[in-house]
């Protein structure tokens, strides 16, 4: 994994906490190992000495103390009973025993979303890209997203904090954008919705397998990015290099600029990280984590499509003046 919101999970992924049981089963929340086999337990008083039985004849053909009574919950009315109702009812789902689903995902992630999408509106359309709003909503994204991130337990309070003020933030650059290249928002949220589409087919159809090799690959290439990323805007703040977007429209390759080619690669490697998003999520299903985890994976493939939308929005940018 190398999604921090999944890698930072003590639930998530193949480390996640618990590990397996000693028939090899995965573990549950909350389990300890030996809790409840009362079973092998011997009953209370059962095995001991009698009271009175190996006594002088003093009372001798009296029954004994508790001798021949039933057993404490043992043969009471109604056991044999709710002990057939309780194998012939149909098996716990999933929800009803309080563990994560992929229903639970779906939603969280629609809220998420839905957040992002309202908090982008109002900043485009009702306060008309306000700067305040916009560099406001990028530094307290970046603060919730890393507090978010690095949190052992989801808060949804945070997480959809963390929402609207990524919304402000998108809104704002979006309207920017969108007057300067007509039609580039449009298109950046199609090519979005498009790769995560592909990416959830590659991995479902099992065309694409997270291996422990995919995941050394992504994250050094996710660090190799962010590096070049962080040198190409001290270059453009310090003013080393003139151009709009630094290195990235300074440097050309066969007369391309080295943008368009960082920014299929920054593409293909959100794809790559949405697929293992969603194998981060299969493994916290099946090992039936906390239903409230469905708020991390919601964050965590948020953080995803943000970036992929960006991604899309620079590339296109880029294109779009090269012309």
């Amino acid at each position: 994994m190398t999604n921090p919101v999944f890698q930072n999970s003590p639930y998530f992924g193949e480390n996640r906490k618990g590990g397996r049981t000693p028939a090899g089963y995965p573990t549950y929340p909350g389990y300890a190992p030996g809790s409840g086999t009362t079973y092998a337990q011997p009953q209370q008083g059962y095995a001991q000495p009698q009271q009175g039985y190996a006594q002088p004849q003093q009372g001798y053909g009296q029954p004994q103390q508790g001798y021949g009574q039933p057993q404490q919950g043992y043969g009471r009315p109604g056991g044999v009973e709710d002990l057939e109702r309780a194998y012939g009812g149909p098996a716990a789902a999933p929800a009803d025993t309080g563990r994560m689903t992929y229903d639970d995902v779906i939603v969280k992630t629609g809220l998420v979303l839905g957040v992002i999408v309202v908090a982008a509106a109002f900043n485009w359309v009702v306060m008309g890209a306000n700067p305040l709003l916009t560099f406001g909503g990028a530094i307290v994204g970046l603060v919730l997203g890393l507090v978010n991130a690095f949190k052992k337990e989801p808060s949804k309070a945070l997480i959809l904090a963390y929402a609207a003020a990524e919304g402000l933030f998108l809104g704002g650059i979006s309207a920017v954008f969108g007057a300067m290249y007509e039609g580039i928002v449009l298109q950046a949220v199609l090519g979005t919705t498009a790769t995560f589409v592909a990416a959830l087919f590659l991995y479902k159809s099992g065309t694409v397998r997270v291996t422990p090799k995919l995941t050394r690959f992504v994250l050094i290439a996710l660090v190799g990015y962010a590096l070049f990323s962080l040198v190409n805007v001290v270059l453009m703040v310090t003013g080393a290099s003139d151009d709009a977007w630094g290195l990235r429209t300074g440097v050309e390759i066969m007369g391309i600029p080295l943008g368009v080619f960082l920014g299929i690669f920054a593409v293909g490697l959100a794809a790559l990280s949405l697929i293992m998003d969603f194998d981060a999520i299969k493994r916290g299903v099946d090992a039936g984590v906390p239903a409230r985890f469905a708020w991390s994976a919601a964050f965590g493939l948020a953080v995803t499509l943000v970036w992929l939308y960006i991604e899309f929005l620079r590339l296109l940018a880029i294109l779009r003046g090269s012309d």
